[in-house]
């Protein structure tokens, strides 16, 4: 847009005048000018330059009323000066000029005709708005001298409020200050007084010397001559109390009082130093241990002789390991350590417990409380923590460095066991003590009388498992206790190959097996100290019967050999026999030394079970025997039925034989093979144990065999029952007493009276069904049939070692009866068959028999 407006107005004469309006200074100009200025190109500031002294001045200053609000060209009032910069004017100027002389003549005069409406406007518009500029000058002008006037109205006020405000500050430190100085005064004074008290008055003086460290803080009392020499005093006083309460502490640590150690804390409580006194005196007893356990495995200081000099020319030359002196001076040093240690826990314990029963005479604050609140909740814990990873270190490093002190802890592993056995009894028996014992209150203290769970539970005689702290101690003696556990294990070992040479077919002598059973026992007993240490040792013995059980095995005779009991005792037969002596001996020995023995739970079930191993060993070797045995008793029985039982009664009032042939056939074996086979193990209980059987065995099948015989008269009967009182005779030599066979001894008994009573009778006896199965009843009344009723195994057309194998492999009676209830409908069958009226007498008992068995199974 041109910076020159024209407009044309026409005057009351009728004239037309045509006027331009500059943009820049808003100065109407005439058209006469206006075509002076489009033909000669001046400048703005030529033609306006009587009129008004600068455009951009004033436009300037229209700006700055306006605040930059306003877009459209501004006018302003003739001979209206604003304030604006010379360098804004000239470049106002330069630029309507450049306008200006742009312009052509043609183009400027349409404009002015065209738009001189608006150049009239424009010009009104401009006369209201320096108006308005008027107006508000003359408002701000006000505007101003009212904050002049306010402000001088504040600033004064103000201005003394501070002046007052800092001396009132300066005058209440004054205050604070001269109060200090009058208690600090007082107090120095009452100090001086409570000093002369001694002892008892300590608590007091730490009370006031606490409450001057207070009025101390936070404010500088340099400089000040009143107190100067009060200040000293205090400073003195303060060293010579804390110097006095470590002497009370550590003497009431010493001979274990309460009272001493609660006024001494109460001392440093008021003092404000309770955590820091604590922290330490718990350090330093570390630092006491830490000694102890160095100089304890110190190999320079325990291969030192205790006289030094020798011989002239000679050098003395120690030679640790291998001396009693080095061990002497190591256990020596070593229970001296236990010691040291005990009495430092003791301590540390004792100190804990006053800490846990103490408070405060003022505030009630238990002492535990305030080193809680620092994250110390366990002393005790903390320290004894420290004393075992302190052992578990010195040990390894010292044992690291001398291979003979590591030698002595591990070949008396032991005896160092004990010693930390001991230890902990101690403490513990300690820790039971002061828990009956209660922390008296003689010195006026205040201590807590109450006694809870947790008091009574402390670290040594606590029973919660998220810390042990047994183990934790007897965790640096883990490498020594498998390297002892190791050697044991060889020790036991050892004789065991000795007596059982690679190659070797003879089982341990006497004495050999007595060298066996010291060193067992010798074990189990050095391993006593400790209940772990025993069941360790234990299964260390049980590995080493293992072991016993294996060699002896294989010395064992297993060929055919082994088993024959027609000849005398064959080699291998021998070597068998002295196996189970050996394995006797060793089973006897370790029982007796489990029972002589107080050896824990554990350690007794592992040796227990491996004896079982022995048990089983010795089971095995004599079970051939044992077989062969009973069969061969077996086959003597069977060869009753070759004899004649079928005969009357003899004449005369005695039978011609005590019993049968057969009879004095099984007792002369039995006694045989007791004399011959038997009788040379030792182990009697074991033997009779397994023999027994074999009496059961004999008398189940004399029994079964008996009631097989047929025919069977008279005087079968008679020798049968000679049989059955010889039978008790032949099978004697197998039991303690016959007696003892239990039920088949009472079977055989019962059915020698039968023998002689009639069918009827015996179906109602009280012995059928209970003590007589009632298969074995219907198979003696067979015998009583005649040959048209066949027993089951004729009817089947078995031999009697058959049917008797049947009856061994089914021991049920059900299908006893079975194959018996078979036998009789077979006979029902052949009389019917052959049109028979009458059944045999004794039948119509067995049906009833038979009847009364099924109903009953």
């Amino acid at each position: 847009m041109s910076d020159l407006s024209v407009s044309v107005s026409a005057p009351a004469g009728g004239r037309s005048a045509v006027n331009g309006l500059c943009n820049c200074c808003c100065w109407f100009v005439s058209c006469r000018e206006l075509w002076r200025i489009s033909e000669a190109g001046v400048r703005c500031e030529n033609i306006h330059s009587a009129r008004h002294s600068s455009c951009s001045h004033r436009r300037a200053a229209r700006q700055a009323r306006a605040g930059h609000q306003s877009a459209g060209p501004r006018a302003a009032l003739p001979g209206t000066i604003l304030t604006g910069a010379a360098r804004a004017e000239s470049d106002g100027i330069r630029g309507c000029g450049r306008t200006v002389t742009a312009v052509s003549p043609a183009p400027v005069f349409t404009q002015v005709v065209a738009r001189h409406e608006d150049l009239l406007a424009h010009a009104t518009g401009i006369e209201s708005l320096e108006g308005v500029l008027e107006m508000m000058e003359t408002r701000i002008a006000a505007l101003q001298s009212a904050v002049d006037r306010i402000r001088t109205k504040i600033v004064d006020p103000y201005n003394k409020i501070v002046v007052r405000t800092s001396q009132l500050a300066r005058l209440q430190v004054a205050c604070d200050l001269l109060r200090r100085i009058i208690r600090i005064l007082y107090l120095s004074k009452r100090l001086q007084v409570q000093l002369q008290g001694g002892s008892r008055e300590l608590t007091k003086a730490a009370q006031s010397l606490n409450e001057l460290d207070y009025l101390s803080q936070g404010v500088d009392l340099s400089g000040i001559d009143v107190i100067e020499n009060d200040l000293l005093l205090i400073s003195r006083v303060r060293l010579e109390v804390e110097n006095q309460a470590k002497r009370i502490l550590e003497q009431g640590m010493e001979i274990q009082n309460p009272s001493q150690v609660g006024t001494a804390l109460q001392v440093f409580y008021n003092l404000g130093s309770l955590r820091e006194t604590i922290i330490s005196v718990v350090d330093g007893y570390k630092a006491s241990v830490q000694e102890s356990i160095t100089s304890a495995l110190d190999v320079k200081v325990l291969t030192q002789p205790a006289n030094t000099r020798g011989a002239p020319g000679r050098a003395v030359i120690p030679i640790p390991g291998n001396t009693a002196t080095f061990r002497a001076a190591l256990w020596t040093n070593l229970e001296k350590l236990m010691d040291h240690i005990c009495s430092a826990c003791s301590q540390v314990q004792h100190l804990q417990k006053v800490l846990t029963k103490k408070r405060d005479p003022v505030t009630h604050v238990c002492f535990i409380d305030e080193i809680v609140k620092e994250g110390h909740p366990d002393i005790l814990y903390i320290f004894w923590n420290s004393v075992t990873q302190m052992l578990s270190v010195e040990l390894k490093k010292s044992t690291q460095a001398s291979t003979f002190l590591k030698q002595a802890l591990e070949g008396e592993y032991p005896k160092l066991l004990r010693l930390y056995n001991e230890l902990w009894k101690r403490l513990q028996q300690y820790s039971a003590k002061i828990q009956v014992v209660p922390v008296g209150s003689g010195s006026g203290l205040e201590f807590d009388s109450t006694v809870t769970e947790n008091d009574i539970q402390d670290l040594f005689t606590n029973t919660k498992q998220e810390y042990d702290p047994e183990k934790s101690l007897k965790e640096s003696l883990q490498p020594y206790e498998a390297a002892y556990l190791s050697k044991s294990l060889s020790r036991l070992f050892d004789p065991i190959n000795l007596v059982f040479p690679q190659g070797g077919y003879s089982p341990p002598a006497s004495d050999e097996m007595d060298s066996i059973i010291k060193t067992i026992a010798s074990e189990l007993n050095v391993a006593l100290v400790d209940p772990g240490l025993t069941v360790a040792v234990a299964k260390n013995v049980a590995k080493t019967v293992q072991l016993f059980c294996v060699k002896s095995e294989q010395l064992l005779c297993t060929q055919g050999d082994a088993s024959q009991v027609i000849g005398p005792l064959t080699e291998g037969q021998r070597r068998n026999v002295a196996v189970v002596n050996s394995l006797y001996q060793l089973q006897q020995a370790v029982s007796k030394v489990i029972s002589a023995l107080s050896i824990p739970v554990d350690a007794e079930q592992s040796l227990t079970a491996s004896l079982e191993s022995v048990q089983a060993l010795m089971d095995s070797a004599v079970q051939p025997l044992l077989m062969s045995v009973t069969d061969s008793v077996e086959a003597i029985l069977i060869t009753m039925h070759q004899e004649d039982f079928s005969g009357p009664i003899p004449a005369g009032d005695k039978p011609d034989m005590p019993c049968s042939l057969y009879m004095r056939e099984l007792q002369g074996f039995v006694t045989r093979v007791m004399n011959d086979y038997f009788r040379p193990l030792q182990c009697l209980d074991f033997l009779y144990d397994r023999t027994e059987g074999v009496a059961q065995r004999a008398i189940t099948l004399f029994i079964r065999h008996a009631c097989l015989l047929r025919p069977l008269g008279e005087g079968g009967k008679m020798r049968l029952a000679a049989d059955f009182a010889q039978m008790e005779l032949a099978i004697a030599p197998f039991c303690r007493r016959v007696s003892d066979l239990g039920k088949v001894y009472r079977l055989l008994r019962s059915f020698r009276p039968l023998l002689f009573q009639t069918s009827e009778h015996i179906s109602s006896s009280q012995a059928v069904g209970d003590l007589i199965p009632y298969s074995t009843i219907l198979h003696f009344l067979f015998t009583r049939a005649p040959a048209e009723l066949k027993s089951p195994h004729q009817r089947a057309e078995w031999s009697v070692a058959r049917y008797s194998q049947w009856l061994d492999d089914h021991p049920s009676e059900k299908d006893r009866l079975v194959l018996i209830r078979g036998a009789l409908e077979a006979y029902v069958q052949s009389v019917r068959a052959r049109q028979g009226k009458n059944f045999a007498p004794v039948y119509p008992v067995m049906l009833h028999l038979l009847q009364k068995a099924t109903s009953g199974t």
